[in-house]
Formats: C-alpha cells, structure tokens, sequence
C-alpha cells in the first residue's frame, strides 16, 4: 500500500477524499496536534471498510511515527457509545497490522499507539471540545482502571476553534465550504445548494483546486452523505414517536384497569398476560 492510498472499497466522503491527500492530511493532524510535521513524514492509510458505520463511513486510520490515528469526521449528533465502537474498530485495524501467527510467538509484537479523533460537524450545540471515556460505560469501576480509551472531539463548524482551523488551509476552506451548503440551503434544495456552493467557492478560492477536481464525486458524495443523515434522524424521530404512542397506550389501559378496581400490581400483572397473549394470537 502506498503511503497515500485508500482502500477502494471504502465508500468516500468529501472529508475523506480531501484529507486522503497527504499534504492535506499532514496539515490537518499538525493542526489539531499543536505541532509541525514535514513533507517528508512517512504516512500509510489503513483505513478499514465498512466497520465503524455501516453505509456511511467518514473516516480516515493512518500510521504515522508509530501512532495509529483514527480520525472521524461526524455530521450528526455525537453517540455517546463512540469509545465501544472505537475499540472494535482499533481491534480490526490491530487484526489487520498483526500477523496472526505472531501472537503465538514469544517474542514482544510492537504495534503503533492508538489515538482517536472525532471532527465534529453537526447542527446540534456542542462544546468546542469533549472527551468520551470507554470506562464511563463501565457497569462496575474498580479503583485501578485497566482498560481506558480516549476520544477526543472537536468542534469544526464554522467559527469554532478557530486557532486549530487557522492552522490548516484545508481544515479552514472545508468548513467555509459546509458552511456555505448549510447556508444555502435555507433556500434551495440540497442539490442546487451543493452546486452553489462549489461555484462560489471556486471563485472564492477556498478549496479551489480540489472543487475543481472533483467536483461531480463531491456532488454525488454529499448527496449521499445528507441523504443518509436525513434518513437516520427521520428513522431515530418515528423510533420515538412509535415508543411514545406504545407507552400512551399502555397508560390507557392501566388506567381502564385501575378503573374496574384493580390495585397497581394486579393491574400491571394483568397487563403482562393481556400482552403475552396477543404476541401469541
């Protein structure tokens, strides 16, 4: 694998199709770091496919200076089990790295440390940053803590953490270039929002070059990307819609029951059967 390759399969976003591009991604990883890395410093992508979202994936894993950085772009809300599934995906990434055979072998397998960023990009208020914690979803803490796992968010939208998007061009132009979209469509539909977008900020110079590039896969890409959103905010709203009318409905016939003279618990009991027997009829 060359040190700028992505796996193919993998299904692009704009952030990942931007920040595949070493220049881009040495720039954005030197601006959220607080430091300064070379051209010359040795990256390899091993971004995995298909495992941390299943048809949306927004994120780049890279090994650099003996670190294996996993960094998310995520438009939505941010899911507080993000530590969980950041550790199933750096167990695949290990899985790949490792030899198999290796493990049985006495010898000590150094693998790359592990470092997780998320670059958070939704409507919803958020911090300009924030830490998740694996072991706050620990049922039981014992005072020595054996497994822990950090994930460190960021704010990206516009106008927040503004030192860290002055640092990188690239980090700067694609949040003046969602912004822009986001700003658009207060009066458009998503598609001609999109094009808007990428015509003023060609002329603009913010991401020129890469706009111009690329700009039917960035088309297509965030057509999906704000698609999938909408689809999974609307499926999350009918969840608790559906949740909402079953729970009025078990109010409903509590109270029928309480009514005809039963107490709480018999009435509640009652309930339990009543709904035994109609998932069986």
């Amino acid at each position: 694998m060359t040190e700028t390759q992505t796996n193919r399969n993998h299904k692009d976003s704009v952030f990942t199709c931007l920040f595949s591009e070493k220049s881009n991604l040495l720039e954005l990883y030197s601006a959220i770091s607080g430091k300064s890395y070379p051209e010359s410093t040795k990256i390899e992508i091993v971004t995995l496919s298909d495992v941390l979202y299943m048809n949306q994936i927004n994120d780049i894993a890279f090994v650099m200076e003996d670190r294996l950085i996993v960094l998310i772009e995520h438009q939505s809300s941010i899911n507080n089990n993000m530590p969980l599934r950041m550790l199933q995906y750096l167990s695949a990434e290990y899985a790949m790295i490792v030899d198999r055979k290796s493990l049985y072998k006495q010898k000590r397998i150094m693998i790359p440390a592990p470092e997780f960023i998320v670059l958070y990009n939704g409507d919803k208020k958020f911090p300009d940053y924030k830490e998740l914690k694996l072991s706050d979803s620990y049922k039981f803490k014992t005072p020595d803590l054996y497994l822990e796992l950090v994930v460190k968010i960021y704010n990206i939208n516009k106008g927040r953490n503004a030192e860290m998007a002055s640092r990188s061009q690239a980090l700067s132009g694609y949040e003046e270039f969602i912004a822009e979209i986001k700003a658009n469509l207060k009066s458009m539909e998503l598609r001609e929002a999109i094009r808007l977008a990428v015509k003023t900020c060609i002329s603009k110079n913010i991401l020129g070059s890469f706009l111009e590039r690329h700009s039917s896969e960035v088309e297509n890409m965030l057509l999906r990307e704000w698609n999938m959103d909408e689809a999974l905010a609307v499926a999350r709203e009918e969840e608790r819609e559906e949740c909402e009318a079953e729970h009025q409905q078990q109010m409903q016939e509590l109270f029928a029951l309480l009514r005809q003279g039963y107490s709480v618990d018999e009435a509640e009991k009652k309930m339990g059967l009543m709904k035994v027997h109609s998932e069986n009829s």
